[in-house]
């Protein structure tokens, strides 16, 4: 097995990396008390080509793949977590059911704008009455002439008020539940269709989240993304790909917990010796940095088969299910490495561990991995 990066992914890296340094490391603390959504910087990084790394170039693209993404989160995370939410988001989820499922007309209205952040996807599954349980949604696609009228409500939906472009889930055939469900794309603006801003959540608060309201929304059947009733399928196909994202995301936010607790640790004393001295810190430190390397593997290993063409749905449940918990793990004793300082604002840390617990209940909740992972080892 090669474990070494592809030049252009290690390109990619070490720009995306130098960017962060000079535009995000300093303001990252200040756009999360604040809760605001840094546009200028993911426009920013939208002409660095980071926003549209899956779409092909004929769309204006990077062409590249899984890992490029898995990459580039991870690398954001580090410095962080909302922003890189952003950019897995905007990659993943609408963008990537476009891509995927859009015909030719609608990636060509579409990708070019979402490739360079001109324009920011958003994606609607989930609703105030469901997550993980999708038969529960109560959004409804009804048949009008030509074209659909739809109505209902989404809930957490990232990029919600900042979006342009979204793709939302509703219900054609309700008698069906999950296997009932077409996906739509809606742009901001149009007549019913209105979002509100969800604040005061406990991490990655300045990524945008927003609840969307549908009263009547009228659109053309050009607007359907994929064949009737086949959404929730298409949608399973997406969800597995997201995952790698958050995976990756977990990755980074868990190794930004390692960098600040070593430093920490050695400018700390005790005692009369640097904390770092002390077995107790040393293990916590090696636990961490371990289950991390083990996390980037299972990260990097799914988004290998992605890219390969090969099942990867199992691989994309165990990725994520083991980095969120490894990420907050790691931001835990982040904090507990630093005392009293870890539980202030002077220190990241207390935010890496805010940031860090989204990743164990988005994109499907831990329960869910476990039971992804489960059914498919069951069905051999």
């Amino acid at each position: 097995m090669d474990l070494e990066l592809p030049d252009d992914v290690k390109a990619l890296q070490a720009t995306i990396r130098d960017f962060c340094e000079r535009r995000v490391k300093d303001k990252a603390r200040e756009w999360d008390a604040s809760e605001k959504f840094p546009l200028e910087i993911v426009r920013e990084l939208g002409q660095l080509g980071a926003m549209g790394i899956r779409i092909s170039d004929a769309y204006g693209g990077a062409n590249m793949g899984s890992l490029a993404v898995a990459v580039a989160v991870e690398e954001v995370a580090k410095y962080d977590g909302s922003l890189a939410l952003t950019v897995a988001s905007h990659n993943g989820l609408g963008t990537s059911h476009i891509r995927v499922f859009g015909n030719e007309a609608q990636r060509q209205k579409y990708l070019p704008r979402l490739a360079t952040a001109e324009s920011l996807g958003a994606w609607g599954l989930t609703e105030p009455g469901s997550g993980s349980d999708a038969a529960g949604m109560k959004t409804t696609a009804v048949r009008k002439g030509d074209g659909w009228v739809l109505n209902g409500s989404k809930m957490f939906i990232t990029q919600g008020t900042v979006g342009d472009v979204f793709v939302v889930l509703a219900l054609t055939s309700p008698e069906k539940k999950q296997k009932g469900i077409t996906a739509f794309i809606l742009e901001k603006g149009l007549k019913g269709f209105s979002q509100r801003a969800i604040h005061g959540k406990l991490g990655m608060r300045s990524s945008d989240t927003a609840e969307l309201h549908l009263e009547n929304v009228e659109v053309p059947d050009s607007q359907r993304l994929g064949e009737i009733d086949h959404g929730f399928i298409d949608t399973m196909k997406i969800l597995d790909g997201g995952r790698i994202t958050i995976g990756a995301l977990s990755v980074g936010l868990g190794h930004a917990a390692i960098r600040e607790s070593v430093k920490y640790a050695k400018d700390r004393t005790a005692f009369g010796n640097p904390i770092g001295d002390f077995q107790a810190i040393r293990w916590m430190l090696a636990d961490m940095q371990t289950e991390l390397d083990a996390a980037r593997m299972l990260v990097y290993r799914s988004a290998a088969l992605a890219d390969a063409g090969k099942p990867y749905t199992r691989e994309a449940s165990m990725a994520k299910l083991f980095a969120s918990e490894a990420a907050t793990r790691a931001c835990n004793k982040a904090v507990q490495i630093h005392g009293g300082y870890g539980y202030t604002r002077e220190f990241p840390v207390e935010r890496y561990l805010r940031d860090a617990k989204l990743c164990e209940i988005g994109e499907g909740t831990s329960e869910i991995q476990r039971n992804i992972i489960a059914r498919e080892l069951l069905k051999g």
